[in-house]
């Protein structure tokens, strides 16, 4: 008997009652009287753990399984030990129960294909949906194809495989959002976005017919698809229209951490290293919790690079060395966490160390060292090392003849003056396509481009074997024949009169041209006036004598009064007087003295009506008694020199000078 609360029986119809009401609190309290009556009871247990797990305890129901893990056997609980492990985000544990499970049951089925999705093991978990689809006839169809479709989506958004076509319908917004996530991953970026608008309306059409659904319901379901629109606009380049959708999802504050996450991520990614004040604010949404559980890890991984650039761009140099460091410990192989490292290094003027870095990567890592050297040959180009930029270019065997790294090959050797290495380029280049792919279009434009150059670099001889390559492929080519006449006409004259008989008549090569439309065409650089017409008279009058113009005569130059035609002219007259050989320079008169000179208000110290020693008649005097002495002496009167004996002075005339900004 239960103390205080009647008999079992009693207490297991409160049970049965509380359960069908779904007021899975009150059951637990019965559920425990009853345990407390007999605590090995097996069905007693089973009921706890059901309302633990209805009541999202699911650490508590964890734990009542383990303990009593001899009498609850995995055929009668493995289910629900299965689906607390999953909540609780402990798939490896979960997927290792449900193996061990011997009967699976549909519902078995369903939290194995959400226990692997989770695992991004999507090749398994799209077999599980597909048995599930084929061998089950229940209400739940449409959810397992709408969780199929979410596993062709992040098939075709994370592995880079293009999805097979299952004819899913499109008749749920769900199904026609992953229908959109599946095109945006094949890069189908127009057709998405028309996919993605139709999943906008059936969203709203199937919440508008709920009359408990306020317009905020319905702008907080329809945040996914807006985040998911935005992004689509932000790869077609629309990063304007992306930001102001991104930001009126951040506004309405889902209750989805990871769509918050994301949301905030690709804000920063927009920002750049402009803005940082914002992208300090929206990296907090990043690190939310629970976020890690809610993304995929490719999603996680761009997450935490964009925070080590943020850092990097903040000058947060210590927070970026870790935030790396986490990435590579996590991902040894992923070459962005070491290129980011290498700019934070460029950005502190440690270009040996980062080269340094580069090389050891790509030691270690040969099937992403293509990225990484050509990130080398960079950073050597920046410091002008050009030969060495070459020879890193050459190391990769991806991209060794492709025609863009030909080009670059050969524009550096050109700037380095090392023609013959270009060359070598080219002939590699030619050897591989000639073996690999003869007489394609790359073949053809690599030795077209070869016999140019060497055309342009004096290397007739050597051009002439591509030019014949050319001219043997294409005998009505008259171009590539000129060229090759051309070339063999410097080095072997016999060959390019021989090739000459192969070139075309003259009457072979005329056109039907009209020449004076030719001329008076619009890219024509002389056009030939045509004679105007004589208005009134059909045949021109006979000129007569005095019709004839006469010509003017050309009047001859004036000489000048002093031209003497004996002597000869001064070779320099043309030349400026201060550039002529014979210019010694101005002579240096005295300086007049000048009022006006100086600050304002001074007077000049050489004005001779100031200066009372000049006067004659002025005999010096002697200090006055009484007055103070002072440390300074005299200064002596300055003479004057006697002009000469019959010399009249003249006081020359002085131009007037413009006074200056501010100045008397």
């Amino acid at each position: 008997m239960a103390s205080g609360s009647g008999p079992v029986s009693a207490l297991w119809t409160e049970v049965n009652r509380c359960g069908q009401n779904g007021d899975f609190s009150r059951a637990l309290k019965a559920v425990n009287k009853i345990l407390h009556e007999n605590k090995d009871d097996v069905t007693a247990l089973c009921c706890k753990i059901v309302c633990l797990i209805q009541n999202g305890g699911f650490k508590e129901a964890l734990n009542v399984i383990n303990t009593h893990s001899k009498s609850l056997t995995s055929d009668m609980i493995g289910f629900e030990k299965a689906y607390c492990e999953y909540r609780l985000n402990r798939l490896e544990h979960a997927l290792k129960t449900l193996q061990g499970i011997p009967e699976q049951t549909d519902k078995l089925k369903e939290l194995y294909g959400q226990v692997l999705y989770r695992l991004e093991r999507y090749d398994e978990c799209l077999a599980v949906y597909k048995d599930l689809i084929r061998n089950s006839q229940d209400d739940y169809e449409e959810e397992r194809k709408t969780n199929l479709s979410a596993v062709l989506a992040a098939q075709s958004a994370w592995e880079n495989t293009s999805p097979e076509d299952l004819g899913l319908p499109e008749s749920s917004y769900e199904l026609c959002y992953n229908a959109a996530c599946c095109l945006i991953g094949q890069g189908q970026l127009s057709h998405a976005m028309q996919k993605l608008q139709k999943a906008e309306e059936l969203c709203r059409k199937s919440l508008a017919e709920d009359s408990d659904v306020t317009e905020e319901d319905i702008e907080a379901e329809l945040a996914i698809i807006h985040s998911q629109m935005a992004y689509v606009m932000q790869l077609q380049g629309r990063t304007e229209d992306a930001l102001q959708l991104y930001n009126q999802v951040i506004k309405l504050k889902p209750s989805d951490v990871g769509l918050l996450a994301v949301t905030a991520n690709n804000i920063i990614t927009i920002n750049k290293d402009q803005n940082v004040f914002d992208s300090k604010k929206k990296v907090k949404l990043t690190s939310a919790e629970g976020v890690e559980h809610k993304l995929a890890k490719k999603q996680l991984q761009a997450i935490e690079i964009n925070k080590a650039l943020l850092a990097m761009y903040t000058n947060q140099a210590d927070q970026c060395k870790k935030l790396l460091a986490s990435l590579q410990a996590q991902s040894p192989g992923h070459p962005r966490p070491v290129l980011i490292q290498v700019a934070q290094l460029c950005r502190e003027k440690q270009h040996s160390k980062a080269i340094e870095l580069l090389q050891r990567f790509s030691d270690q890592h040969p099937e992403s060292a293509s990225g990484i050297k050509l990130t080398m040959a960079q950073l050597y180009l920046t410091q002008g090392h050009v030969t060495k930029a070459c020879d890193i270019l050459k190391s990769i065997e991806e991209f060794q003849n492709k025609p863009g790294m030909v080009s670059a090959l050969v524009t550096m050797y050109t700037n380095e003056e090392d023609i013959d290495s270009a060359i070598d380029v080219f002939t590699q280049a030619i050897q591989y396509y000639q073996s690999e792919q003869p007489g394609s279009a790359i073949h053809l434009s690599l030795v077209r481009e070869a016999a140019n150059y060497k055309l342009k670099h004096g290397r007739k001889k050597e051009a002439t074997s591509d030019l014949e390559q050319l001219w043997k492929r294409n005998t009505n080519d008259v171009h590539t024949l000129a060229q090759l006449i051309s070339a063999y006409s410097l080095v072997d004259q016999d060959k390019a009169k021989a090739l000459s008989k192969h070139l075309p008549s003259p009457d072979t090569m005329s056109f039907n041209v009209d020449v004076d439309e030719l001329e008076n065409s619009h890219g024509a650089t002389y056009i030939r006036k045509k004679a105007a017409k004589v208005v009134g008279e059909s045949q021109p009058k006979e000129q007569g004598p005095q019709d004839v113009k006469k010509k003017k005569k050309k009047k001859k130059g004036k000489l000048p009064k002093n031209y003497d035609p004996k002597s000869t002219p001064d070779p320099e007259r043309w030349l400026p007087m201060r550039e002529r050989s014979y210019y010694r320079g101005k002579k240096k008169g005295k300086k007049k003295e000048q009022v006006g000179r100086g600050t304002q208000g001074a007077t000049s110290g050489g004005s001779a009506e100031l200066d009372a020693s000049k006067s004659a008649s002025s005999p010096p005097t002697s200090p006055q008694p009484g007055a103070g002495t002072g440390t300074s002496s005299t200064v002596p009167p300055r003479q004057q020199k006697p002009a000469a004996a019959g010399a009249a002075r003249k006081k020359a005339p002085q131009k007037k000078k413009k006074g200056g900004k501010g100045g008397w």
